[in-house]
């Protein structure tokens, strides 16, 4: 076991544990979009789960940096809430917002987010950018809205993870990246009626399960 102090509080956790997964099985609440307990190396991408570190020059993500004996955390400081607030706007500068019409409503990870760093769905401070990306409808079982999308990754890995190897992956760059299928149609429809672990994983309901494949599951 390892001891740290988070916040003023000493707390304990199994080695190898990351920072980010410590606060959380304390209460301790970081904002994050792009983390699993289970992944070996997080990407760290959502840029929201900064924290400081005693002895680090610099704030660090805490889902990429691993618990020491003895290590002093902040996470509650006025420079690393305006990172998180920063990174927080730029995401939703290019999430479309429409809560009453979305199936993650009160669910939604990014209104948890909001409420938590005191901010609105609706920041003025930056310009809005729409993605002129189409709504995937080509997928046998799926329907994807990169509108709502916000790229956390989540679901390419758990499909890695249940299936052996990902039938979705990342695609494209910079405002056009979006969630791609891939794989022979038939493949695809087979295996993910038995599965749809990336839809249950979305944190924002980009990823929805198909209306007749849900009315066909309940039969």
């Amino acid at each position: 076991m390892v001891k740290l102090v988070i916040d003023n509080k000493e707390i304990e956790t199994q080695e190898g544990t990351t920072v980010l997964q410590a606060c959380l099985e304390n209460e301790i609440y970081i904002p994050n979009l792009c983390y699993l307990k289970e992944m070996d190396d997080p990407p760290g991408s959502c840029r929201l789960c900064f924290v400081e570190i005693d002895g680090s020059s610099q704030p660090i993500t805490s889902c990429t940096v691993k618990v020491k004996e003895g290590m002093v955390v902040k996470t509650q400081t006025e420079n690393i809430r305006r990172l998180q607030r920063s990174a927080f706007e730029l995401l939703l500068s290019v999430h479309h917002v429409d809560c009453r019409r979305c199936p993650a409503n009160r669910r939604c990870e990014l209104q948890r987010i909001a409420a938590f760093l005191h901010l609105g769905l609706r920041p003025k401070r930056l310009e809005k950018l729409e993605r002129d990306v189409e709504i995937g409808k080509d997928h046998l079982c799926l329907e994807y809205i990169p509108s709502r999308c916000v790229l956390c990754g989540k679901c390419v890995f758990v499909c890695r993870k249940k299936n052996g190897q990902a039938m979705l992956s990342l695609a494209k760059r910079g405002l056009d990246t979006v969630i791609s299928f891939f794989g022979e149609e038939d493949r695809l429809g087979a295996s993910c009626r038995q599965c749809y672990a990336c839809a249950e994983i979305c944190p924002v309901g980009a990823l929805l399960i198909r209306k007749q494949e849900a009315i066909s599951n309940d039969v």
